[in-house]
C-alpha cells in the first residue's frame, strides 16, 4: 500500500504544473549515523528502503555528499548556522556555538519570508548558555532517544521515529493553504543507544512497524573486515572510542548479525515512516510543490576496519546520503546522479535559495539548487575541507582536504601524523602514501591548500589542553571489563526492565509479584554483554519464590521488550532440587538439576556423569550465589557449596556471549532481592573444552526433562544411544 501511495504521489507531482512564482514547500528528513552503504538506492541489496529509493529514482542522488565534521552536534549546528565547525565556534571551544553565529538560523530567515516552520526530533546542538531553540521555529518539539520507545498517555509505547513523523503529519494537517512551509524531521535513528549495550533491541531499537525484518537472512560481513586493515591503523585510532565501541557491537559473528539486522530495521523504520508522511502530503494536495530532502548527520563505520561509530577521516565516516526530490524540475533532470562534491554546509543555503531568500554573506556553503535544476556551475568546488575536533582528548583531531583524486589529512594533536590516499587507485584508503617519495609534491601542495582552508574557515585551533586518553586496548583481554559496576546499591541505573516489578529496597535490587504474573519478567544489565566471568552476588527470596540469574542471554522483543532467553542459575526457595540448577530459559530448558554433574553431547542431549550432594538453603535469608563460566564450562555454587557443573558441547544450542539479567517468575506471590554484585570478567579467548577429552560413561543416564512424563518413563542410558555420535 505504501509503495502505491508513493507512486501516486510522484505521478501527481509529475503531472502538476507549478507557477514559477509559487514558492515551494520543503521537507527535510535527517537521519543519524548513516553512511550511504545502508540504503537500497546506493547499492545495498539487502536493506529495504522503497520510499527513499523512489525519491532517488525521481530526484537527484548525490554520490559525493560529505559532512565537514563527522559527529552529531557539530554537523547539526553546521546546518543550522551555515558555518563550518571552526566557523561557528572559537579556537578554544570550536564545537560550542558563539552567540552571534547562531542568533539567526536558516529557519529564522525562512520565517521572515513568511514560511511556516516546524522542527520535530533530535536537537543535540551545543548552543550558548540560555539559548532557546523553540524561539527559532513556529512549531518545535525536541524528541530524543534514551529511551527510543516513549510511553504515551494511554500507556502504549511509540518509537521516536514514528513519533517524529506523527508530529510532522499533524503539522501538515494544520497547514494553511496560502502559506509555504519548511518542515524539519530530524531522527535519532540510526544512532545506537550507547548506554544500552545489549545486542539488537538494546543497541539499535527499531520501530514496531518493522518487527521481524531480516531475521531469516545472514548479512555479509563488513567489506573491510580483514584484520590486517585494523593492524595498519596507528594507535591513536586503534585505541580510541571507535575501537572501544567495536566491542560493544561488531566483534563476534553472532553480535554482528544481531546488530546489523537491528540497524537495518531502524533504516527500514525510517523509510516506512517517510512513506506515511508522503501519503498525507499527497492527500493534502501539497505533493506537487513540496521538495523532499533526505540526508544524515555523519557516516558510520559499520564494523569496517575493526571500528564502530564515526570520528575518522575515512570515507565511511565522512560520506553520507543526500537525495533531493523536487517535483518542479523538468523530466530530463529526474533520476540523475550527481558526482559533484557536496557538503552538509550547503544545505541551509539551498533551502534559502529555493525560498527566494537572500543567502547571507557569512554562509560558508553553496546552494545545490543549480545541480538539482540542471548542472553545477563551472565555478563549483573541486575540493572539500574536513575536520574533527570534538572530544579531542579521546578522539584524535584532524584537518584536511579531499578531491576526486587524493585525500590529505593531518592529525593535529598527534605530531601532525599525515595520511595521503589515492582515491582512484585505492578507493578503500588502505595505503598511506604520505611517506612515498613519488608523492612528495602532491603532499606539499595539499598541505598548503589545507593551511589556506583552515585560515579561510576559522583559523587554527588552540593546542590540546589534556593529553590523549585511550579508550581501550587494541585487543582487550576481556571486552566487557571496562563496563563498570553492575549495581550501585542505590538505583536501577544501568538496568532495564518493567518498573512495575522491579525497584531498589534496602540497598538491593528487588523484584516483586503478587501472584498474578502471567509471564516471567526480567531486569537486564545494559552495561555490556557477558562472555567468560566469575560472579558472586547475595540473594534473598521469600518462601515459595522462584527467580534466576540469567546470563549469556538473548533479548526477545518479539515477545516483549524486557524478555530474555538463555542460561540461568535458578533461585528457588523450598525446593533443593532446583535451587542453583542450570536451566535455559525458552530454550533447552532444564540442563542440569541441582546436584548433577552433566555433559551435553554434540546432539544437545544432557547426560549425568556424576552426582553432587544436595543441600537445603533456608528461604528469606541472604545466601551467596556464585556463577563461574569459562568457555563451555558452567559451574554454580550457593554459600560455597557446588550445585551444578556442566560442559556444553552442543554448538547449535549453546551461546558463548550474551545478556546478563535477573528474573521474577510466575507463580506464588514473592519477593526476590539481589545485592553486592561482584563480577570479574575473564579473558574472552579462554579455550573451549573438547568433547573427545571428556568421555561419557556408558552407564550415564539422561537428565529428566521438564514437563509431565509418561508413568513408565525411564531415563535413557548412554550406552544405548552413543552409536549416534
Amino acid at each position: 500500500m505504501k509503495n502505491a501511495c508513493l507512486a501516486l504521489l510522484i505521478a501527481v507531482a509529475c503531472l502538476r504544473v507549478t507557477h514559477a512564482t509559487e514558492r515551494p514547500n520543503i521537507i527535510f528528513f535527517f537521519a543519524d549515523d548513516q553512511t550511504t552503504s545502508t540504503l537500497g538506492c546506493y547499492g545495498n541489496t539487502v536493506v529495504q528502503t522503497p520510499n527513499i529509493d523512489r525519491l532517488a529514482d525521481q530526484g537527484t542522488r548525490f554520490d559525493n555528499m560529505f559532512v565537514s565534521h563527522s559527529i552529531c552536534w557539530v554537523s547539526r549546528t553546521t546546518i543550522l548556522s551555515g558555518l563550518y565547525g571552526r566557523g561557528y565556534g572559537t579556537a578554544g571551544q570550536p564545537d560550542v556555538a558563539r552567540p552571534d553565529a547562531v542568533a539567526e538560523l536558516y529557519s529564522d530567515l525562512l520565517r521572515n519570508a513568511q514560511y511556516r516552520t516546524g522542527y520535530f526530533g533530535k536537537w543535540h546542538a551545543k548552543m550558548p548558555k540560555g539559548y532557546r531553540p523553540a524561539d527559532h521555529f513556529d512549531e518545535y518539539e525536541a524528541i530524543g532517544r534514551n529511551p527510543f520507545y516513549k510511553t504515551l498517555p494511554d500507556g502504549s509505547l511509540r518509537h521516536e521515529t514514528d513519533l517524529i513523523v506523527d508530529r510532522g503529519i499533524d503539522f501538515l494537517r494544520s497547514q494553511p493553504a496560502d502559506q509555504p512551509f519548511a518542515l524539519n524531521l530530524w531522527f535519532n535513528a540510526c544512532h545506537a543507544e550507547d548506554s544500552d549495550r545489549r545486542p539488537g533491541i538494546g543497541q539499535f531499537p527499531w520501530p514496531q512497524s518493522v518487527d521481524g525484518m531480516y531475521d531469516d537472512i545472514d548479512i555479509a560481513s563488513p567489506k573491510l573486515s580483514d584484520p590486517a586493515i585494523f593492524e595498519a591503523l596507528p594507535d591513536f585510532i586503534a585505541t580510541a572510542i571507535n575501537r572501544e565501541r567495536f566491542f560493544w557491537r561488531w566483534n563476534t559473528d553472532e553480535k554482528y548479525q544481531t546488530n546489523i539486522r537491528a540497524y537495518y530495521r531502524m533504516v527500514s523504520g525510517i523509510d516506512h515512516a517517510i512513506g506515511r508522511l508522503l501519503t498525507v502530503l499527497e492527500e493534502r494536495g501539497l505533493a506537487g510543490n513540496t521538495i523532499i530532502v533526505y540526508s544524515a548527520d555523519n557516516g558510520y563505520h559499520m564494523g569496517n576496519r575493526g571500528l564502530a561509530g564515526k570520528w575518522s577521516h575515512f570515507e565511511e565516516s565522512l560520506r553520507v546520503p543526500l537525495i533531493i526530490f523536487d517535483p518542479r524540475v523538468s523530466s530530463d533532470q529526474r533520476g540523475k546522479v550527481s558526482n559533484d562534491i557536496s557538503l552538509n554546509v550547503d544545505l541551509p543555503a539551498t533551502f534559502l535559495d529555493w525560498a527566494g531568500v537572500s543567502i547571507p554573506e557569512r554562509y560558508q556553503g553553496e546552494s545545490l539548487r543549480p545541480i538539482v535544476d540542471d548542472k553545477a556551475p563551472d565555478s563549483w568546488r573541486k575540493e572539500s575541507f574536513h575536520e574533527h575536533f570534538a572530544v579531542r582528548n579521546r578522539i584524535a583531531a584532524f584537518e584536511g582536504i579531499r578531491n576526486d583524486r587524493f585525500k590529505y589529512v593531518r592529525y593535529i594533536d598527534e605530531d601532525n601524523h599525515e595520511f595521503l590516499h589515492d582515491l582512484r587507485q585505492d578507493p578503500d584508503e588502505l595505503i598511506n602514501l604520505a611517506s612515498d617519495p613519488k608523492h612528495t609534491e602532491t603532499l606539499r601542495a595539499m598541505r598548503e591548500r589545507t593551511d589556506a582552508q583552515v585560515a579561510k574557515w576559522g583559523g587554527p585551533l588552540d593546542a590540546l589542553k589534556q593529553p590523549f586518553q585511550k579508550s581501550t586496548e587494541r585487543y582487550p583481554e576481556a571486552s566487557a571489563a571496562n563496563a563498570g559496576i553492575l549495581f550501585d546499591g542505590k538505583s536501577l541505573r544501568g538496568w532495564t526492565g518493567d518498573r512495575d516489578y522491579w525497584s531498589v529496597e534496602d540497598g538491593a535490587i528487588t523484584g516483586k509479584t503478587d501472584g498474578s504474573l502471567k509471564m516471567n519478567r526480567f531486569l537486564s544489565w545494559k552495561g555490556s554483554t557477558v562472555r567468560n566471568f566469575d560472579l558472586t552476588v547475595k540473594v534473598k527470596v521469600t518462601p515459595g519464590g522462584n527467580s534466576g540469574i540469567q546470563y549469556r542471554g538473548t533479548s526477545r522483543p518479539d515477545i516483549d521488550l524486557d524478555i530474555v532467553t538463555g542460561y540461568q542459575c535458578d533461585v528457588v526457595a523450598n525446593n533443593p532440587n532446583y535451587n542453583g540448577m542450570l536451566y535455559e530459559e525458552r530454550g533447552r530448558r532444564i540442563l542440569a538439576h541441582t546436584g548433577e554433574q552433566v555433559i551435553i553431547d554434540p546432539h544437545g542431549r544432557s547426560w549425568i556423569v556424576d552426582r553432587i550432594p544436595v543441600r537445603e538453603f533456608e528461604a528469606d535469608q541472604w545466601h551467596e550465589f556464585r556463577v563461574l563460566v569459562r568457555g563451555n564450562h558452567h559451574q554454580h555454587w550457593i554459600d560455597g557449596h557446588k550445585t551444578a557443573d556442566l560442559l556444553d558441547f552442543d554448538e547449535d544450542g549453546r551461546s558463548l556471549e550474551g545478556v546478563f539479567a535477573v528474573q521474577v517468575h510466575v507463580g506464588p506471590a514473592m519477593k526476590i532481592q539481589y545485592k553486592d554484585f561482584q563480577m570479574k570478567h575473564l579473558p574472552d579467548d579462554l579455550p573451549l573444552r573438547q568433547f573427545a577429552d571428556h568421555p561419557i560413561p556408558d552407564d550415564a543416564v539422561g537428565v529428566r526433562p521438564q514437563g509431565r512424563l509418561p508413568k513408565d518413563w525411564k531415563p535413557p542410558v548412554y550406552s544405548e544411544v552413543k552409536h549416534d555420535e
